[in-house]
């Protein structure tokens, strides 16, 4: 039996992911790991709120088998470039070093296709720093998933990606675009936990149509 921790457990593949959690007979707990009070109806789950510009005094909750990383936002919920740096690179980070001292033997990132930490673009230039980052981390197992857009029902409404949904299934039909086509959250968070099930390499990304086997 094992303990997971999901960070980001409020995101689209954040809650999706403590659902099929919760029916993974494999896991006795999962740690929701929360910036405000979340109730869940499975006593599995145990909802840890912290602040995360103090994530050092919450060191203890981040132990367990496997974290799950799914934590994100956009430049229009944080406000400027710089606060969405703090929550999708440095808040992570930090959550994944607390991680591997602690002895959390497999570590699971949701980024984004296109991550590089030399992109041009703020976004994928954030992905590719932080997929480098954890890299040199002392994980046992580090995987990676590059999901393309991400759909699915969100707390908040985002009209660029509720465009894109209504666009690119159609243009994802051509054979070129086929691979790039949008994926719902509970697609990946499906993928995230048959991966923590698998034995494979000690490092290993999950690109686009990968995610769909």
């Amino acid at each position: 039996m094992r303990t997971v921790i999901v960070l980001g457990a409020t995101g689209l593949v954040g809650k999706n992911l403590v659902n099929r959690l919760v029916l993974d007979k494999d896991v006795n707990k999962v740690i929701a790991v929360t910036r405000r009070p979340i109730e869940y109806q499975s006593n599995k789950v145990t909802n840890q709120v912290v602040k995360f510009d103090e994530l050092d005094k919450y060191a203890d909750i981040f132990t367990g088998d496997v974290l799950f990383s799914c934590l994100g936002t956009t430049v229009k919920q944080a406000g400027s470039v710089q606060k969405q740096r703090k929550v999708d690179v440095e808040y992570q980070y930090q959550a994944a070093n607390i991680a591997a001292d602690n002895g959390v033997h497999h570590y699971i990132l949701v980024s984004s296709s296109g991550a590089n930490a030399k992109s041009v673009s703020a976004y994928l230039k954030m992905k590719g720093e932080l997929e480098d980052a954890v890299a040199l981390l002392p994980f046992a197992r580090i995987s990676i998933l590059q999901p393309s857009l991400l759909i699915g029902e969100r707390d908040n409404f985002r009209l660029g990606e509720t465009l894109a949904s209504c666009l690119l299934p159609a243009l994802c039909k051509l054979p070129f675009f086929k691979r790039y086509r949008p994926i719902t959250g509970d697609e990946v968070a499906k993928k995230m936990v048959s991966i923590s099930h698998s034995a494979k390499t000690a490092k290993q990304v999950y690109r686009l149509d990968e995610l769909f086997s």
